[in-house]
């Protein structure tokens, strides 16, 4: 399974979007992370930001939606030119309308948990997705350490995913450094997410691939 770097632009310089993220062109996605004030206690960036950057950047956007009543706006995400949204299980009233909803505007569609939502109550919307998010750290601000018992649940959602069948990506959010990042892959995640491990380094693009090498020669072991 291929591994996919997803830098967070959280913590890069806001005031110049379009040109940070030709910064990591090695990059699979761009993740923007949305924030309403209300699910988490922070605000960011919206629909208009990703309908300006999808006219300005080559690599594709994963919107992580960190807001309340997703199903009402997840799918124009997608309208706005994100190819992946990604909403949160503790919001949505109907997951799985969602999740029909965002592939019927033509993207993909992910699952996340905060650190203390179990899986279990949840395993059987997870054929119905295209990718799982495991919050690694609790969800609103970057630059936080990495919550190691969070790595018992990556392990969870790999098996879910391998009894399932299918390719759902697994991915990873919060705190995912070159130092935790094969304890992540070893524990089955194949989706990386790294805002301030890229933005903070000297060289955002030459920290993707370092990442993806350290994930890949540590992936299932």
């Amino acid at each position: 399974m291929a591994i996919q770097i997803a830098p967070s632009i959280l913590n890069a310089d806001l005031a110049n979007l379009a040109a940070e993220i030709r910064r990591i062109p090695s990059a699979d996605w761009v993740h923007i992370d949305v924030m309403d004030g209300h699910f988490v206690p922070n605000l960011s960036l919206g629909l208009p930001v990703v309908e300006s950057l999808a006219k300005s950047i080559a690599l594709p956007m994963d919107c992580h939606l960190m807001i309340e009543d997703p199903d009402r706006w997840a799918p124009g995400y997608i309208d706005a030119g994100a190819k992946s949204v990604t909403f949160h299980i503790e919001a949505a009233s109907k997951p799985g309308q969602i999740a029909k909803d965002v592939r019927a505007a033509g993207g993909r569609v992910g699952m996340a948990f905060k650190p203390g939502t179990p899986l279990t109550p949840y395993l059987d919307l997870i054929p119905l997705m295209d990718m799982i998010l495991i919050m690694t750290v609790e969800p609103g601000f970057g630059g936080q350490p990495f919550l190691v018992h969070s790595l018992i649940k990556v392990e969870e959602a790999r098996r879910e995913i391998a009894r399932h069948g299918g390719q759902i990506w697994l991915q990873v959010d919060g705190g995912v450094t070159l130092n935790t990042i094969e304890r992540c892959a070893r524990a089955g995640a194949d989706v990386f997410v790294a805002g301030s491990a890229v933005y903070g380094a000297e060289e955002p693009n030459r920290m993707v691939a370092e990442l993806r090498a350290k994930a890949t020669d540590s992936f299932g072991s």
